[in-house]
């Protein structure tokens, strides 16, 4: 019995990782890319799919080396100080709840749409936000479990509709359009690909529901990192092999005017069960990323503000992480999605900068007192510097 627990917490926590992972963003990740190409694009998400899990695994010991269930914030405090601490808080609340907010923002129209379809209403567009929130709330005020248990079947039906989405388009692939190769304009695609392997947030729920099984923690995150990563890659592949890069229905026109790969996709090849899929596929993907923001955002609010386990804290935990993204989305049309400009900046920083900083005061696995442990750890520090110097670039400066 015991062994059966183990093994569907152990899946149930790779889903957790993958799921909050893939998100509506990989619709977006082949117009950030096309520009650079195939081959350059593969390198890129294989150089951010293992910085990532590096820093992962920093975040994971530095988890273990304090006692209790905490988060990031007493881990930045206990590990590097105030400073840390305020550096956390700041970027980690900008993070989450921005993609809170586009979340709850871009599943608006997809609910309106279906409800008034399927039961023949007409629900205002401006119920839309509540909706995300109202539905799946529930699960993330009981919290790893109850978040745990609903994705997977929203697993399953991200996996389905991710199957039907590329079903019908291999025999479409021009190999042609895959030698496309500009390594000059792989910046362009950094800020968008680091975020989209922005799982490190779930680790410390991770650690608590999974008993503090270090092992069976580090195999959940090497494999839940792993899927999103054959998924994104084969995505790329498809849409990058069909669509060109120029064109009124091409790639750099999609990235003008801010359009997912499904739209160009769509017009190349005219299918209903393509268009299908991508409505689905954006729905599943969009819920549950959801749910894991924003389980980790209500666990970072507990632990921030020293919130009881009582129901009362967790209501009030959940609480504060629906209501501002709610109320920012009812107020503004773009709002967030400014906000959402600088998730680069903040995933360099939050999840690349300070894990590495953090391991640089652990004494424990050994490893951290060797010579490779301090060269892997300046390695990533630089490589964080990096990909903030070209945000900002980009931002200020083209």
């Amino acid at each position: 019995m015991r062994r059966a627990t183990t093994f569907f917490r152990y899946i149930g926590g790779i889903l957790l990782v993958s799921g909050t992972t893939i998100g509506a963003g990989i619709l977006a990740l082949p117009v950030a890319t096309g520009f650079s190409g195939f081959v350059p694009a593969f390198f890129v998400f294989s150089l951010c799919w293992l910085v990532m899990l590096v820093t992962a695994f920093f975040f994971l010991d530095v988890n273990f080396s304090i006692e209790g269930d905490i988060n990031l914030i007493t881990m930045a405090d206990k590990t590097l100080g105030t400073w840390a601490k305020a550096l956390a808080w700041f970027t980690y609340l900008l993070l989450l709840y921005s993609l809170i907010a586009s979340y709850i923002a871009a599943s608006g129209p997809i609910f309106i749409s279906a409800i008034n379809y399927w039961l023949n209403l007409s629900i205002p567009e401006n119920a839309g936000p509540f909706i995300l929130p109202l539905l799946f709330g529930w699960f993330v005020y009981l919290g790893t479990w109850g978040v745990d248990w609903i994705n997977k079947i929203l697993m399953i039906g991200l996996v389905i509709s991710y199957a039907l989405l590329v079903a019908f388009v291999p025999t479409h692939v021009n190999t042609s359009l895959l030698k496309h190769i500009n390594w000059s304009a792989t910046p362009i695609a950094l800020s968008v690909i680091i975020t989209s392997f922005g799982y490190h947030i779930i680790i410390p729920s991770l650690t608590t529901y999974m008993n503090h099984d270090r092992k069976h923690l580090a195999w959940t995150i090497l494999i839940g990192s792993l899927i999103p990563l054959i998924f994104y890659l084969i995505w790329e592949f498809l849409v990058l092999g069909v669509v060109p890069l120029e064109g009124k229905d091409g790639l750099m026109a999609a990235w003008k005017l801010g359009l997912s790969s499904t739209e160009p996709l769509s017009k190349i090849i005219p299918n209903k069960w393509l268009g299908i899929g991508a409505k689905l596929f954006s729905f599943f993907a969009i819920v549950t990323s959801f749910l894991g923001v924003s389980l980790s955002l209500s666990d970072f609010l507990r632990d921030g503000f020293k919130l009881k386990k009582s129901w009362e804290g967790r209501l009030i935990a959940v609480l504060l992480t629906f209501i501002p993204p709610v109320a920012f989305v009812l107020s503004s049309d773009r709002g967030f999605i400014v906000a959402l400009q600088y998730a680069g900046i903040c995933v360099a920083i939050l999840l690349i900068f300070l894990p590495a900083m953090m391991a640089i005061k652990l004494k424990k696995p050994k490893f951290y007192k060797t010579i490779y442990a301090k060269l892997l750890i300046t390695s990533v520090i630089v490589f964080s510097l990096l990909v903030i110097g070209i945000n900002i670039y980009e931002r200020f400066y083209t």
